[in-house]
């Protein structure tokens, strides 16, 4: 699938899926947790094994979104 058609189906089930934007609001709030842990002049090792934590969190969800993505991708290649 090309990027930007695969942009337009994210756009498109954020806004027609409640599931799929769940995903995506709770990816960009783990997303903006770490760049706040990584943007600490020092990070301690709680910070660190907050920021692991929260990587394997996004990790999870970007693959539960690629996951639905595949699943539409094909039901409006079909």
């Amino acid at each position: 699938m090309e990027k930007n058609t695969q942009a337009e189906l994210k756009a498109h089930l954020i806004e027609t899926e409640p599931e799929f934007r769940r995903l995506a609001d709770e990816h960009a709030a783990l997303k903006a947790q770490l760049e706040a842990i990584e943007s600490k002049g020092r990070v301690t090792l709680d910070d660190e094994v907050e920021e692991s934590r929260l990587k394997k969190l996004k990790l999870r969800l970007k693959d539960q979104m690629g996951e639905f993505l595949a699943r539409h991708a094909t039901h409006q290649v079909a």
